[in-house]
Order: C-alpha cells, then structure tokens, then sequence
C-alpha cells in the first residue's frame, strides 16, 4: 500500500501550481504598461523636440528676415555725399533724422558705426554701445541692463570703400516669450499624454493578459482533471501488481492480469484521446483528405452501432433527405473532402452518446435515436448536415455551452459524450469539425431530448468550398 500512497501524494504535488503565478501576471502587466508608457513617452518627446526647435527656428528666421530687410531699406535711404578730400561719407543727421521715430515705434532700434567703429548715432536708451562685430552678421547679444537682443550688423559700402556700419537690433522677448509658452504647452501636454497612454495601457495590457490567464485557469483545470482520470486506473494498476507479487494464486493472478489488461486499454484510449486534442491545439493533427461518399460512412456507422442497439433495446434509425433537384443518376451528392478515419470516430462517438441517452419510447418500450443526412446552402456554399436525435432527458440550458469542455460532465444527467466516461468524446468531436472546417451545434430541452447538428462544407480537391 505504501506505492499506492506515493502514487497518490505525487500526482496531487503535481497539481499545484505556484500560488505566486497569479502574482506574475499583474508583474506582466506592469512590465507591458511600463513599456508602453515609455515607448510612447519617448516618442512623445521625440515629437514635442521637434516641434519645440522647428517653431523655434521659424520666430528666430523671421525676426532675422525682419532685420534684414530693415537694413535693406535703410541702407537705401543713406545721404551719402563727396567731402572736401573727395571722399564718400554719410550724413548722418540727413540720413537718421526722421527715422528714429518710425523705426522705435516699430521696437527696431538703429545703430551707425564710422569706419573706425565709433557709435556716432542710435535709437537704443542711453549707455555703454556694445562694441561692434563686424564679423558676426547675425548675433544675440545681452546689455547691461539684463535685456536680450537679436542684432544684425551691416558694412555700408560705396565703389569698395566702407562708409560705415548700420547694426539693427530687435528685442530677444519677441522669441523667447512665444518659445517659452510653447515648452510650457507641450510639457503639459507630453505629461498629459504619457498619464492617458500609461492608463490606456493598464488597460490593454490587461485585456491581452486575460487570454493567457484564461489558458492558465484552462490548463489548471484540465491539469487537475487529467490527473483525476489518470490516478484511479494507475492506482488500481499498483494495487492489482502488488496482489498478484504478494498472493501468488494462479487463479487469482489470472483474474488481476485480465482487470490489468482492462485499466491498461482505458489508460491508452486516455492518453490518445488527450495527444489527439493536444495535436489539435498546436495544429499539427494530420489529417489525410480524400473524397468522402458520406451517406455511405454513416451507412457504415449505423450498421455497426446497430448491434449494441439491439442489446439494449434501442430503436436506432438512419434517414437521407434526397435534395429535390439532385439527377437521377447522381451519386455524389453527399460527397465531400475529408479524412474517412476521424470522420468514421465523429459520428461513432455522437451515435453511442444517443445511444447511451435515450429513453423508452412510451407504445413499445424502445429507446430511440434518429440520424438524419440532408444537404444544405449557408452563405451561398454547399453543406452537408447530419442531425443525430435521442429522446432522452435532454440537458438544461444553462449546461449547454459548457458541453465541450474537456473533463466537464453534466450531473445529474448523466455524463456527456467522453472516451469512456472521461469526459473527452465532444471536445474530440468539436476538433474533428473544426479540423473540416465545419460546425457543431447542440439543440436540447429537459424531457424532449437532444440533438447534435454537425454541418459540413462540401469541398474539392483544390480545398476550395463548393458554389
């Protein structure tokens, strides 16, 4: 008994899961939400860079333009005249006397620098001249009074002979306050953005979590489930191995080996049925096309399933719907492309639940199941609908789409389509449909039985449906 307790104590080990799994969603979830945040936040100030220095460049070149043309235009208005030497010089007084008051009320101020750099005239307030850069045409300089100005600085020339330089300045606030306000705008609304795409993806990154916790409630239970079918026919296996070590009785052992060969048949209709459904999942199931003719399948069906209806006294019946536009010497009809085996295990599996399900009919006392062939049109294609029928106790609504859950069984009517009782016969059957590209639906009411309905595309060898 000691191997049975540790077959026991291994299997439940097995099914618990790490309490902190949980815990390492929302983790996930923060990691996704801090990545997205931060991608975005980075792109956000990628773009805000951007428009901070284009705008900020744009004031700046118009300001500069604006100068520029000032110099223009004053240069042209120069008095310049011929001194007693025959040299070129302005007048100053002729040049600059009405200007100061047009150009100051522009927020323009007017500097005129001799050929040796002497300020002989300006439109700025009284104090020390910034001396003089010919060099620099374009510069921002800063007086002694704390104020910042945008300066461009001009040779005045006649016949290669300066007479002078004009120096325009602008006040530097023109920039900086329209700048500033800019960058307190896009911080705001950088910040702004960050916080709203940081909750927005709290939220997406939990509706993307919520698949693969799904999958992990799913494994969970399938996992707790799989085991629970698993360790009774392995515990019986130890408990029969080790009677037969301890009692060696050949009668005994002969009955043990036939009980072993029994568990062992389960175990394997088990494991196959969950590496048919596992092989499924990953899309790897093969499944081998070929024309088939299936009112003569489940003519073959019907056949076989026949004799363990008459041992229990069912009423087993098969019905094709002739389509009444299909010729006369039409002989496939119900043909379609798929694989005859896992075709063959769909119906066998949906006829034996009816089977297992029916009731007896109230004149003769017969169980009773129905399966019904016909063709049909959905969406412009050609289908093929098979329909088994059984008048048994029917299952209550609240059941039905619980119905193709693995391991699931709806107590107390009994369990639903399995492998044996393990619960795996519809989610196998929902597999094989979806690997035909098909669909199963299920019909049923409390004491008017049930029907499964599995439609089928009919298709051709280039795997395109029927029009």
């Amino acid at each position: 008994m000691r191997g049975i307790i540790d077959l026991e104590l291994n299997f439940s080990s097995r099914l618990e899961f790490p309490s902190l799994v949980p815990a390492v969603f929302q983790a996930t979830r923060r990691r996704l939400t801090l990545w997205y945040a931060a991608a975005t936040a980075l792109l956000l100030l990628l773009f805000a860079s951007g428009v901070y220095f284009y705008v900020r460049g744009t004031l700046i070149e118009r300001v500069d333009d604006t100068l520029k043309h000032v110099v223009e235009v004053v240069e042209r208005s120069l008095a310049v005249e011929t001194g007693a030497a025959g040299e070129l010089r302005v007048n100053v007084e002729a040049s600059f006397r009405n200007s100061a008051p047009t150009v100051a009320a522009d927020r323009i101020d007017l500097e005129w620098f001799d050929p040796m750099e002497r300020r002989l005239w300006t439109t700025l307030d009284a104090g020390d001249p910034v001396p003089l850069h010919p060099q620099n045409h374009v510069e921002t300089i800063r007086l002694d009074s704390g104020q910042l100005l945008r300066q461009v600085t001009a040779a005045v020339q006649r016949d290669r002979h300066i007479l002078g330089y004009l120096r325009v300045s602008h006040p530097w606030f023109e920039v900086t306050k329209p700048i500033q306000q800019l960058l307190v705008d896009l911080t705001v609304g950088t910040g702004t953005l960050a916080i709203a795409v940081a909750a927005i993806g709290w939220f997406l990154s939990g509706k993307a979590i919520a698949p693969v916790r799904e999958s992990y409630q799913s494994l969970k239970q399938f996992t707790a489930d799989a085991s629970h079918e698993l360790r009774n026919p392995i515990a019986t296996l130890q408990t029969n191995v080790q009677m037969a070590l301890d009692y060696p009785d050949a009668q005994l052992q002969q009955q043990q080996l036939q009980a072993i060969e029994r568990l062992t048949k389960r175990l394997g209709r088990l494991v196959n049925d969950l590496l048919f459904l596992a092989r499924s999942d990953s899309g790897t199931v093969t499944t081998n096309e070929e024309i088939v003719p299936l009112d003569a399948l489940l003519i073959e069906i019907v056949e076989e399933q026949q004799v363990v209806a008459e041992k229990q006294g069912t009423y087993l019946s098969f019905h094709i719907v002739e389509p009444p536009d299909r010729p006369a010497d039409a002989d496939n009809t119900f043909a379609m492309l798929g694989d005859w085996d896992q075709l063959a295990r769909l119906f066998t599996n949906l006829i034996s639940n009816g089977l297992q399900h029916a009731e007896p009919v109230s004149d003769g006392g017969e169980l009773a199941v129905a399966v019904e062939l016909q063709t049909l049109r959905r969406s412009g294609m050609s289908h093929l609908e098979v329909k088994i029928s059984d008048n048994g106790r029917g299952i209550p609504i609240e059941i039905v789409p619980h119905l193709f859950d693995r391991f699931y069984r709806a107590e107390p009517y009994g369990d639903r389509l399995g492998a044996n009782g393990a619960g795996l016969g519809l989610a196998i059957a929902r597999a094989i449909v979806e690997n035909h590209r098909g669909q199963i639906e299920v019909s049923s009411s409390l004491d008017t039985g049930t029907t499964f309905a599995v439609i089928l595309p009919v298709r051709h060898k280039d795997n395109r449906p029927e029009r």
